[in-house]
């Protein structure tokens, strides 16, 4: 097996999404070579990505990057990317929170963190965002602990309950909580309709739109846009449209296919899942539908969540036009996806300059190691 070089990896199902958790030090420093070296892991380039270990789907092809911080308010330093499917590519430019679930329990199983009982709190340095996020992971025995009665919509069955606290999430790309600063701007469509929209950066930079306003009912599910390929169409025009107003990309020719999220919201109103299960009005605050690169996501984003939570908090966004009030005076805002509901614990207060701030974000999410092991990659790769 000369033709070949093993990769130590570590696969895992983070909440929603799954990655092959990979030491830094077990790939080349030039970027170039890492990133040909990865996408062939994952048999980019074939939409059936047959060749390699991703699920040709984009909560399944992701990667996250692990090493030991030097950073004294951090244990590992952590880089997410999205691995391309049918195009042979990586984006770099946001971070995953779901695949983040995951870093705090590869760290204590890897030893790059000393285990502590009950719970061991991973200090994970973001480089995509340059945020640091807390990952509480529980403990007992000396073993890191992934099953349990913690259940997560998305996901079948349960597990150990993991909590994922974002302390300073505001202004993770653009450096503002408000990048055009204000709770609304107008976005003109490639058809010459003007809307509403608000545009915020809270753990990943994001476009809201009321889904009224676009014709949709925000009950659409992933498999309406196969009908409708429209409904993708118009979200990648608000989205792209939305990039250039935040400063994220010079024009819409040149937006990263990740950042920033776009997503359409609605009130609450009972709905049924992708899976059929009915959810009822008053299980949860907004309805909400996002994006994962070029489909509807299954579920919703944890980061994506973060940022909707945030604006549903901050008066007079769109967001916060349609959740349920009582919501966001408790500070839980939980947002009706297609697979169920996802629960965002935020802080959002004005400061004496009537500025809104960001104080705390935080949830909680599941983790499954799936197999730990090797990945073969050609030989061939490491002399380009």
């Amino acid at each position: 097996m000369n033709q070949y070089r093993k990769i130590p990896a570590l696969f895992m199902r983070g909440g929603t999404s799954k990655a092959a958790y990979i030491m830094v030090k077990d790939l080349p420093d030039d970027q170039k070579m890492k990133d040909e070296i990865i996408m062939s892991m994952y048999g980019s380039g074939d939409e059936r990505q047959i060749n390699g270990i991703g699920g040709a789907d984009p909560l399944t092809s992701k990667v996250a990057l692990i090493k030991p911080s030097q950073r004294e308010d951090a244990d590992v330093d952590y880089t997410f990317g999205y691995v391309g499917i049918k195009d042979k590519t990586m984006d770099y430019e946001g971070n995953c929170g779901n695949i983040s679930s995951g870093v705090g329990p590869f760290a204590l199983l890897s030893g790059l963190v000393k285990k502590q009982e009950p719970f061991t709190i991973v200090r994970v340095y973001n480089t995509n965002t340059k945020k640091i996020i807390e990952v509480k992971v529980p403990v007992k025995d000396g073993e890191v602990v992934t099953e349990g009665d913690y259940a997560i919509a998305g996901v079948p069955g349960t597990g150990a309950k993991i909590t994922l606290n974002f302390p300073n999430a505001a202004g993770s790309k653009t450096g503002k909580l408000l990048p055009t600063g204000h709770v609304v701007d107008e976005i003109t469509l490639a058809d010459g309709r003007k809307i509403r929209a608000s545009l915020v950066d809270a753990a990943n930079p994001a476009i809201f739109v009321k889904a009224v306003d676009l014709g949709f009912t925000g009950k659409e599910l992933p498999k309406d846009t196969i009908e409708n390929p429209h409904i993708l169409e118009i979200m990648e025009d608000i989205r792209t449209t939305g990039a250039v107003m935040m400063g994220l990309a010079p024009d819409k020719n040149h937006v990263s296919q990740a950042v920033p999220k776009i997503a359409f919201v609605a009130g609450a109103d009972t709905y049924t899942t992708s899976d059929g299960k009915i959810i009822e009005k008053k299980d949860f605050d907004l309805l909400a539908r996002t994006k994962a690169l070029q489909v509807m996501h299954k579920t919703y984003a944890v980061t994506g969540g973060i940022c909707v939570a945030t604006a549903a908090c901050i008066k007079g966004t769109v967001v916060n036009e349609v959740v349920d009030k009582a919501a966001v005076e408790g500070g839980e805002i939980r947002i009706g996806h297609p697979a169920g509901v996802l629960e965002i614990f935020v802080e959002v207060k004005q400061d004496e300059n009537n500025n809104w701030i960001l104080k705390q974000a935080g949830l909680s999410r599941t983790v499954k190691p799936i197999m730990e092991g090797s990945v073969f990659v050609p030989e061939k790769l490491f002399s380009k």
